[in-house]
């Protein structure tokens, strides 16, 4: 998961970093900690797991790089940049 995956996740949740910590059992300043990350999200395999396995009871279906997303509903998925010799 990436920083910018995490913040998406929760605007589509519309809740703040507060409460997402308490949805996972993490720490609030680990929740700011993960999302100040640049790219991916560094920290103990656990939190993230946590973190992860409460936005997805939420609601939220985290899509990783080329993967399809078969479960239907709406989201928003970032698509690689088309560099203009492409288009």
């Amino acid at each position: 998961m990436t920083s910018a995956q995490m913040r998406a996740a929760r605007a589509l949740l519309g809740i703040d970093q507060r409460q997402l910590a308490e949805l996972s059992g993490v720490s609030l300043p680990t929740i700011r900690r993960m999302e100040a990350s640049d790219g991916n999200v560094r920290g103990i395999v656990d939190s993230l797991t946590k973190v992860v396995e409460a936005l997805n009871a939420a609601g939220v279906d985290l899509i990783g790089e080329d993967a399809p997303s078969l479960e239907g509903g709406r989201g928003v998925r970032l698509k690689r940049p088309v560099r203009r010799d492409e288009a």
